[in-house]
């Protein structure tokens, strides 16, 4: 080979490396963001419509990762355009009164969704060693994780990585046994067919994939990453790779549900495990576990920062890892989901009026959440050039429908229900 074909071949290699690398670098707050939507609640919801629904409801994922993918769009651009927190700028233009509304509501939202993270970790473990305080020593160690250390986005940014990697291989192995039928799964594509319903299962899959909370925090997670606006590109790439993988997770358990768990009463990610050892065996059922592990606990740590930055934000009490203030809320929503689900496991019911004060929360915050994040990145004095085009308002519009009519939904038929229960 001469000097010149040997140059040639190394400077290829070379550039294959560097192109490797730089798409390594534009990946990292969407796989975080995809952990906290890949949850216990995900992981159930998922089921339980192909558990009823089989295969025909395939096309409902798809549309809510879509509505999602638009949202976490409109995230990554204002971090990376604006350099200021959603906080800062909510504050600056509206005033602190709607900065302080969202940040308390996301709060809210973080704690109740804690409730259930702290149930799935504890259904995932208690499956293999029965222990009542098992959320306890889980909180333990996310609380020494969150104070341990300075840059605290580095380090969730790898361990969210790793679990990312772990739920594919687990719920991929579970698919893989389950052996589905894949012309029945592309008919499911398309919407058609099934019972036409809309029912609880179907919302609370759509609900706990499309998570506004999670894609008005993309703003400070590349933020976090240190990207700015040359880095915008970087952004809209990691955010459809973040969408992808969600897409990807959600499609498999509710596949494996349509081929294996066809009319089977779910009533917890526990009753999804103990189904699956009859079919695959114990060594199936133990995939399935590590994989609902990997959810609950990703999530665990993601949902709760989420909580504690946007309210720490929303006080002018500082939006980033190395401020104490975003980890003191951190870890009052860690608390608050770890004392509820205490209560939950020793009493074995549900707090109701816990449970009906955040859903009620919910229907205000995430059509507000959405409505705020929309308006920002409309405003040419925040986004300059960058500020959306025609199609995507329409479709963060579009999506912005789909909450209000889901919050409307849980407002009529299941918050109101229970306040009229208590008052008559």
């Amino acid at each position: 080979m001469t000097e010149e074909k040997q140059s040639q071949t190394s400077d290829n290699a070379t550039d294959s490396a560097t192109q490797k690398k730089s798409l390594l670098k534009s990946i990292g707050p969407g796989l975080v963001t995809a952990c906290v939507v890949i949850g216990p609640g995900s992981i159930l919801t998922s089921s339980k419509v192909g558990s009823v629904e089989g295969y025909s409801k395939a096309w409902v994922v798809v549309v809510a990762v879509l509505c999602m993918m638009v949202y976490m769009t409109l995230g990554v651009k204002l971090g990376v355009v604006a350099q200021q927190s959603p906080g800062e700028l909510t504050a600056k233009r509206a005033g602190r009164w709607l900065a302080v509304l969202v940040g308390f509501g996301v709060f809210f939202i973080s704690a109740a969704f804690q409730f259930g993270n702290n149930l799935g970790v504890h259904s995932a473990l208690n499956t293999y060693y029965e222990f009542d305080y098992w959320v306890v020593l889980i909180n333990i160690i996310t609380l020494a994780f969150v104070f341990g250390f300075h840059n605290l986005y580095k380090v969730v940014e790898r361990v969210m990585s790793v679990f990312v990697a772990i739920m594919l291989l687990s719920f991929a192995m579970n698919l893989w046994f389950a052996q589905p039928n894949l012309a029945e799964f592309a008919k499911g594509l398309v919407p058609l067919g099934g019972s036409g319903e809309i029912g609880l299962p179907l919302l609370g899959m759509v609900g706990t994939t499309f998570v506004i909370t999670a894609a008005y925090y993309q703003a400070y997670l590349v933020r976090f990453k240190g990207w700015t606006e040359k880095d915008i590109h970087s952004g809209l790439v990691d955010a459809r790779v973040g969408s992808v993988i969600m897409l990807l997770i959600t499609l498999m358990i509710m596949t494996t549900a349509a081929a294996v768990l066809r009319g089977k009463n779910l009533g917890n990610v526990a009753d999804v495990a103990n189904s699956l050892q009859p079919l695959f065996g114990e060594k199936g059922r133990l995939i399935f576990c590590v994989g609902l592990f990997s959810a609950a606990f990703s999530s665990f740590v993601v949902n709760s920062m989420i909580g504690g930055f946007i309210l720490s934000d929303s006080l002018n009490l500082g939006s980033m890892p190395s401020e104490k203030w975003p980890r003191i809320f951190t870890a009052a929503v860690l608390l608050i989901g770890m004392f509820v689900a205490i209560y939950v496991i020793q009493s074995g019911t549900k707090p109701v009026a816990a449970i009906v004060a955040a859903q009620a929360v919910t229907v205000v915050a995430a059509p507000l959440m959405a409505g705020v994040l929309l308006w920002l990145t409309n405003l040419p004095g925040v986004m300059g050039e960058h500020r959306n085009g025609i199609a995507l308002n329409i479709a963060a519009g579009l999506s912005l429908i789909l909450l209000v009519l889901m919050a409307w939904y849980t407002a009529a038929y299941k918050v109101w229900p229970e306040v009229h229960k208590a008052l008559f």
